[in-house]
């Protein structure tokens, strides 16, 4: 494993193909086709990966606010990482998908909100593993019975309330994760509402990986965030509190800790304009 156990390779994951203590969790998913992640996995994945639907699984019901994606309710999430084989603080969670993390990561971030430290992305996804030539199958593996008590870390999080009470203090900044024309309000593809919450600054998620999907090294993502290190707090969110989870992955590879997610994001923000 590399970068402090938070990410690994397909190399490493081909060799504990069979640890008994590693669990691994397919996370693709569309936002355009929400069904196709599920298709794709029912297909081909990797061998002994289960499946987990962002829409079903990594989120709530939608409601008036709380943004597109809304945060799933812990003891229900608790429950479905338990019939997967997740033991709660034991088990290694292997977390891939097929869109340079940006779903991968929001069960990274989860399963941290959860209080189960044990987790990882895979570097590359799914391309990389299947270039590698390493096996993939369509068999889905059976249910497990395992004990997962979610422990939740409540300071991982912000509502919008924090946000706007901590967002202009001298010791906090907020960070955008959308591309930098969404942030600019040039284009809006899915909210009603094109701009930025005041204040923000912009660091794009897909800055975190190479085109490829690969992540960029821990030196350059301490590069990356070091006009914002000194900050007391990082309250980062996107459209929806989704692809936000890269750059708290990207923070927490750089060394910094103190990212927080503003889970309704943009969305929830918006909902009360």
């Amino acid at each position: 494993m590399t970068n402090d156990h938070l990410v690994v390779s397909p190399a490493w994951l081909f060799a504990h193909l069979d640890d008994p203590q590693v669990v691994i969790v397919d996370c693709r998913f569309s936002l355009a086709d929400p069904q196709l992640g599920r298709q794709q996995y029912q297909v081909s994945h990797i061998q002994g990966s289960y499946y987990l639907d962002l829409n079903e699984d990594l989120s709530s019901p939608v409601g008036e606010h709380g943004g597109r994606h809304p945060l799933p309710n812990p003891t229900d999430l608790g429950q479905k990482l338990a019939q997967i084989g997740v033991n709660y603080q034991k088990s290694l969670v292997i977390a891939y998908d097929d869109s340079r993390f940006a779903f991968a990561s929001r069960l990274w971030w989860l399963l941290r909100y959860l209080g189960h430290e044990r987790v990882a992305v895979l570097d590359g996804g799914f391309a990389a593993w299947q270039k590698a030539g390493y096996p993939v199958t369509n068999i889905i593996p059976q249910s497990q019975t395992t004990t997962f008590i979610p422990q939740v870390k409540i300071d991982k999080v912000v509502d919008i309330e924090s946000v706007k009470n901590k967002k202009d203090l001298p010791d906090v900044v907020l960070v955008d994760s959308r591309e930098s024309d969404r942030y600019r309000g040039e284009r809006e593809p899915i909210d009603k509402i094109a701009g930025h919450i005041p204040g923000a600054v912009n660091y794009p998620w897909q800055e975190v990986t190479d085109s490829s999907g690969y992540l960029l090294s821990p030196a350059e993502q301490r590069r990356r965030w070091q006009k914002l290190e000194t900050a007391n707090e990082i309250l980062v969110y996107c459209g929806s509190g989704v692809t936000a989870c890269v750059n708290l992955l990207s923070l927490e590879i750089a060394g910094i800790s103190q990212g927080k997610l503003y889970a309704g994001s943009w969305s929830d923000w918006i909902s009360y304009m």
